[in-house]
């Protein structure tokens, strides 16, 4: 089998170097793209970036596996089952993967992929959308863990909203900024069920400076979706805006010693993503709960489900491209809407056998 797999891999390489030279394509090593791929995940958090490397770490002994060098081996050859073929690997190898970790990390090592077709560092006869297609038949469906929020979850916004401001002077105008801002932050996360990558981009214009109770963003896949905020997480945008005094564009703004010169419109003082992410990290630390910015996002849809919201409802306000994303992750929470549907609308045998006997014959 790993022959017959080194030998298609082979023909596939020298069938694409003829093409490479007519069409001036350069291709660069597995080596290289991971590297690339590496730097693309900068605005990823460090759990998600370690995730990603440590599957494609994997890959890697895969490819070797294979009798393939990674720092030698261009992207183009790789040929449309390598994924696949990475998956059965997993499970083969001295029994040590368990079917779930297997997906994990062809899960992770897809979106490398995915990075390749767009960089078009894939042999032109090979799309991503090709290869994903025959991994999901491959795998099948699996069942989706259900997230557990706990209630607690909501301490990590108390907690910054009841952390104590301190005098209002120039010594400390640096952190008050930074924890009206932080405010803001966790705030908005709950209220919207925003992405941290969709908080970050957002304008203090999308909103108009709090005025407003909903903005449109550009969430993932570069669809726009309109966004909700309530009055605590508005009241909490204006006293951060109000504080910094400024017409920089971006909503949330670094406010460290190091953050350099603002650029245009303050643009490079704009939070990252990453950045974010640490904000929700510090405030669960002081709250004794261990949190990420996700956690706010399935606290909000959950609260939503669990007060009589529908899953279409719902998966239009967290902007999920399809319905199956929603039902798979919540449909749990609304069992007990589903228990109340049932007792409201079910009929013992008995009344269905009584109304049954008082029915004329058709005869």
């Amino acid at each position: 089998m790993e022959r017959t797999n080194l030998a298609t891999l082979e023909i596939a390489g020298k069938a694409q170097i003829g093409t490479e030279s007519e069409a001036e394509v350069t291709f660069p090593t597995y080596v290289e793209a991971v590297t690339a791929f590496g730097e693309s995940l900068l605005a990823k958090s460090p759990r998600t970036r370690t995730n990603y490397l440590s599957a494609l770490n994997r890959f890697r002994e895969f490819l070797v596996s294979l009798g393939w060098q990674p720092d030698a081996i261009r992207t183009d050859i790789f040929p449309p089952e390598i994924l696949e073929q990475f998956y059965t690997w997993l499970l083969k190898i001295n029994g040590r993967e368990r079917r779930s970790t297997a997906v994990a990390y062809v899960s992770e090592v897809r979106a490398f992929f995915r990075f390749l077709d767009r960089r078009r560092w894939l042999r032109p006869d090979l799309s991503y959308e090709h290869m994903k297609d025959g991994l999901r038949e491959l795998i099948g469906r699996l069942h989706y863990k259900t997230p557990r929020v706990d209630d607690a979850i909501a301490l990590i916004v108390t907690t910054a909203k009841n952390h104590p401001i301190g005098p209002n002077d120039g010594r400390t105008l640096a952190q008050r900024l930074e924890l009206l801002r932080d405010r803001a932050i966790l705030t908005t996360l709950y209220a919207t069920g925003m992405r941290r990558e969709e908080l970050s981009h957002l304008n203090r214009t999308d909103i108009q400076d709090g005025r407003v109770d909903e903005g449109l963003v550009t969430g993932k896949g570069g669809k726009e979706r309109v966004v909700f905020f309530d009055e605590a997480s508005l009241t909490a945008i204006r006293a951060y805006l109000a504080a910094r005094n400024d017409t920089y564009l971006p909503l949330f703004l670094r406010h460290d010693a190091g953050r350099g010169k603002a650029g245009l419109h303050g643009e490079r003082w704009r939070l990252s993503p990453q950045s974010i992410w640490g904000v929700v990290k510090k405030y669960s630390r002081l709250a004794n709960v261990n949190a990420t910015t996700h956690h706010l996002r399935h606290l909000k849809a959950r609260v939503l489900l669990n007060n009589g919201a529908q899953l279409s409802e719902v998966q239009d306000i967290l902007g999920h491209a399809s319905p199956e994303t929603t039902k798979k992750i919540y449909a749990p929470y609304t069992k007990q809407h589903l228990r109340e549907a049932f007792d409201r609308f079910s009929l013992s045998a008995e009344d269905i056998a009584r109304r049954a006997r008082r029915t004329p014959d058709a005869e």
